[in-house]
C-alpha cells in the first residue's frame, strides 16, 4: 500500500476504533449473526463500519488473539468454525480436570468464596436475556472462579485456555434455553458445594459438563440470523 493510499483511509475513518468494530463482530458472532467459517472481506467490513481497512486489519487481529477468527494467509479471515472431534476433546479434558477441581472447591471455599460466587449467579441469571457474547463468558467465567478459589495456578491456566475454547463452541452451538440450563446448573452445584458434599457436587459438575456437550448442535439446526452476513456479501 502506497503513503498516499493509506493517508486516504485514515481520512475517510469514522469514530469508531479497532476496538469498537472487534466488539461489535464478537457481538455479531454471539448472536450467530456470522454463522462459523463466514469470510470476514476486509473491503466489506471497511464499507460497513465507514472505517480504513487499517482499522478492519486492527479488529480483525484482536478477534484471532480471542480465537474468535481464524487468518488464513493468503485467503482471509473466517469466524472459527471448531470441529465436532475437536469440541469433543475439549469437553473430555474438562471433565478430567473439573471432576477433581468440584472436590478441592468444596474443602477450599470460604464463606467469602460462596458470597462472590452468589453474586456471579446473580449476574449470569442476568445475562440471560441479553447479549450473547456477555452471557457465554459469564457462564464460563464461573468455572475459572472455582479454579481461582483453589489456588493452583497451573490448573488455572489450562482451565481458562479449555474454557475459553469451550466458551466459543456454545456460542455457536448451544441453543438459549440450554444456556439458561447451564446456570440453574451452576446454582445447583453451588448448593451441593455449600452444604459441604464433596461426592454430589462433584457428580453434578461432570454431569453439567456431559449435559452442555449433549446439548451442542453440529448440523445446522440451531437458529443463525443473517442480517451482517447480508451486509457484508453487498
Amino acid at each position: 500500500m502506497s503513503a498516499s493510499t493509506a493517508a486516504t483511509e485514515e481520512k475517510q475513518s469514522s469514530g469508531a476504533s479497532s476496538n469498537d468494530i472487534a466488539d461489535d463482530i464478537a457481538s455479531a458472532i454471539a448472536a450467530r449473526k456470522l454463522p462459523p467459517g463466514t469470510k470476514l472481506r476486509e473491503e466489506a467490513l471497511s464499507r460497513l463500519y465507514h472505517v480504513s481497512r487499517t482499522k478492519i486489519r486492527a479488529a480483525l487481529l484482536i478477534l484471532s488473539k480471542d480465537k474468535l477468527i481464524q487468518i488464513v494467509p493468503d485467503k482471509g479471515a473466517f469466524v472459527s468454525q471448531p470441529s465436532e472431534k475437536e469440541s469433543r476433546d475439549i469437553f473430555a479434558a474438562r471433565r478430567i480436570i473439573e471432576g477433581a477441581l468440584a472436590r478441592e472447591f468444596v474443602a477450599r471455599a470460604t464463606a467469602a468464596d460462596y458470597r462472590r460466587l452468589e453474586k456471579h449467579l446473580e449476574a449470569e441469571r442476568r445475562s440471560l436475556e441479553g447479549d450473547h457474547k456477555v452471557r457465554s463468558q459469564l457462564l464460563g467465567d464461573f468455572h475459572v472462579l472455582l479454579a481461582d478459589v483453589v489456588g493452583n495456578g497451573v490448573i488455572r491456566e489450562m482451565l481458562h485456555e479449555l474454557v475459553a475454547r469451550s466458551s466459543l463452541i456454545t456460542m455457536l452451538y448451544q441453543s438459549d434455553r440450554d444456556a439458561a440450563c447451564s446456570a440453574d446448573e451452576h446454582a445447583e452445584f453451588l448448593a451441593a458445594a455449600h452444604a459441604g458434599d464433596a461426592d454430589l457436587a462433584a457428580q453434578l459438575m461432570l454431569s453439567h459438563l456431559s449435559h452442555v456437550e449433549a446439548a451442542l448442535r453440529f448440523d445446522g439446526s440451531t437458529p443463525q440470523e443473517k442480517d451482517l452476513v447480508s451486509a457484508l456479501l453487498k
